[in-house]
């Protein structure tokens, strides 16, 4: 099942996988969302376990959307004068993520899970299509190689990475340079707490769009009334 992981979405998220259902925790854009997000998870896990689930059955990921930080990040950049630090963002933001990732999972709390056969919350790496022209088309594949994490690439990028995509290091260990670039855009004069939560809320009027377009196919295929049951 994939929730926003707005703060609402969060608290569904706990409940839906201490019921025993899988999760694609969606829209995240910050690092401090994530952290709520493997919270929910693994609080739902130890409940599932309280209740006799089988926690190995559970799956999640986290779904960390890349490019639309830049083009939101990019924008305000351009107007401080500072587009020397363009499209380093996104990259950055997943550098710390992941370390997040990294330490969570690999704690005395989850190692007591993963002793009863549950999952770890794998990363997701969402919107790896570069927006700008002026980055390298295969940028937030080659950026962000690392075990265990999915890349969703829409297929021209994975087209593109084919033909000449190029593995770099792996992102491990990682975390502190994601920091540091994230801070330079910040001491920059970028709100990175404003960018978050205006990426968020337009993220959830975006899905609530595409929910309306599928309930009015639905309507309009059984012939039925728009907003009756």
């Amino acid at each position: 099942m994939k929730i926003p992981a707005t703060p609402e979405g969060v608290a569904a998220i706990e409940e839906t996988i201490a019921s025993g259902i899988s999760v694609n925790a969606t829209l995240i854009f910050s690092s401090e969302r994530h952290e709520a997000v493997m919270e929910a998870y693994t609080r739902g896990l130890e409940r599932a376990t309280a209740h006799g689930l089988d926690v190995a059955q559970i799956h999640s990921v986290a779904s960390v959307f890349i490019s639309r930080v830049d083009s939101e990040v990019d924008a305000r950049l351009a107007t401080l004068g500072r587009k020397d630090l363009s499209g380093r963002a996104g990259v950055a933001n997943a550098l710390t993520v992941f370390d997040q990732y990294e330490h969570f999972f690999s704690s005395s709390r989850f190692a007591a899970l993963a002793a009863r056969g549950a999952n770890r919350q794998r990363p997701l790496w969402a919107s790896t299509g570069t927006k700008n022209p002026d980055y390298p088309d295969t940028l937030y594949v080659s950026d962000l190689v690392a075990e265990g994490v999915v890349n969703t690439m829409p297929e021209k990028t994975l087209r593109a990475f084919a033909d000449h995509g190029d593995v770099h290091s792996t992102i491990e260990g990682r975390g502190a340079e994601g920091a540091a670039v994230l801070a330079e855009i910040a001491r920059a004069g970028v709100d990175l707490a404003e960018v978050f939560s205006t990426l968020e809320e337009n993220g959830v009027k975006s899905f609530l769009a595409s929910w309306d377009d599928l309930v009015g196919s639905l309507e309009t295929s059984m012939d039925l009334p728009r907003g009756k049951d």
